[in-house]
């Protein structure tokens, strides 16, 4: 609702905007002048005219003009994403917060326009600006922070304080991509001939790693009753997780697709077979102190196991034998590419890797789809080029 009170020879335009984050009431003003030998009539007309223009601007994003970004993110933080988000992303978010706020925290939220935010994100990814290391961040950790701004800037559009994202309007320089970083065949048949001599529970491990392709919170979160050992099927269900702030703990997967299932060959549910006879051994043998957690993957008394100790333990067994060291998430593109390269089409590689579409997996595996359709076309030549040349083999029919 608008007043207006006269002030000499302007008049004073005041609009009620609502109430900012802290409850305190925003009010807008502006002042008109007439121009000179304007008639009373001409004054009164003008100014309702410029009042119905003073309100439209103010419902179209002036309501936050006092509001600076790292106020209100601070709010979303409180009001929406530590009630609706999964901890690991709240935590996430979190930890974008000081070179966000460094950057455009002192801004009013209205006043951020899309230039501010491109020149954030350029210094993210080309010029260096890494707050520890000086040197240019990756394009995911870009992406990460634009997200970031953009869910706050969406939160504000919801609660109708403003009417655009300046996010949207942002594009993230795509900078150095590099090669997923993941082990040959040759090398994986190698890695499986020196866990022979590994502790079972880890030969589990990489086993279902390289025969499933689950992420290695899915793995960790693997309980016995998630097995159907009738039809040799194993269910994802959760994820065990870690952060700093909450230490270890148990989630939701990552995307509702991320629940599936998957069926495995005999020589690996042996394998299993194995590891839930030992922890029945190893229960009756400490006894009390046996913790009942149904996890696959334990310490020595039930406990689920660190969620880091497999990366660790891996990396020693590298330097142990000798082998290059890739992380354990290369199993999952090992995985992934095996089943490319046999000809598995692309929304059956997205649902066994648990994508939430099948854009995600044509995305990340986009060299490894074009390198098996030039295979194909190879292949297809081949036979027409075969057929071709037979074709002129023949003797001509006698007409």
């Amino acid at each position: 609702m608008a007043t207006t009170r006269k002030r000499g020879n302007s008049y004073q335009i005041r609009v009620s905007c609502g109430y900012d984050t802290q409850g305190n009431q925003v009010i807008q003003t502006m002042t008109w002048k007439p121009e000179e030998g304007m008639t009373p009539k001409q004054i009164e007309k003008e100014l309702q005219r410029q009042v119905i223009l003073f309100e439209d601007k103010c419902l179209k994003g002036q309501i936050t003009a006092n509001v600076k970004f790292q106020d209100f993110a601070e709010q979303w933080f409180k009001e929406y994403a530590k009630l609706n988000l999964r901890f690991k992303s709240y935590d996430r978010m979190l930890s974008l917060r000081p070179r966000t706020y460094a950057a455009i925290g002192h801004l009013r939220m209205d006043k951020i326009t899309s230039r501010h935010i491109q020149q954030f994100i350029n210094d993210l990814v080309l010029n260096g600006k890494h707050m520890i290391t000086g040197k240019p961040l990756s394009r995911k950790t870009a992406v990460h922070h634009l997200s970031f701004i953009s869910d706050v800037f969406s939160y504000a559009m919801k609660q109708e304080m403003l009417t655009d994202n300046p996010c949207s309007r942002v594009t993230v320089p795509k900078g150095i991509k590099k090669e997923k970083d993941m082990y040959t065949l040759e090398e994986v048949e190698q890695i499986f001939c020196y866990l022979e001599n590994e502790p079972l529970m880890y030969r589990v491990f990489f086993t279902l790693a390289v025969y499933s392709g689950f992420r290695r919170g899915e793995m960790m979160g693997l309980e016995w009753k998630d097995i159907d050992w009738r039809s040799n099927v194993i269910s994802i269900h959760r994820t065990s997780n870690y952060t700093q702030s909450k230490g270890m703990y148990t989630d939701t997967t990552k995307t509702e697709k991320s629940q599936r299932s998957l069926k495995f060959p005999a020589e690996v549910m042996e394998l299993l077979k194995q590891l839930k006879d030992k922890q029945k051994k190893d229960k009756e043998e400490i006894g009390s102190k046996w913790v009942d957690s149904d996890r696959l993957f334990i310490r020595w008394n039930g406990e689920p196991l660190f969620v880091n100790r497999p990366y660790a333990w891996f990396r020693r067994f590298c330097e142990r034998y000798n082998m290059r060291f890739c992380d354990i998430h290369s199993f999952r593109h090992f995985y992934a590419s095996a089943l490319i390269n046999e000809g598995v089409d692309a929304a059956t590689v997205s649902s066994a890797l648990g994508h939430s579409t099948i854009t995600t997996t044509t995305s990340i595996y986009c060299h490894v789809f074009n390198q098996a359709q030039a295979r194909a076309g190879e292949a297809i030549a081949s036979v027409l080029d075969f057929k071709h040349k037979g074709d002129k083999n023949k003797e001509p029919i006698a007409g």
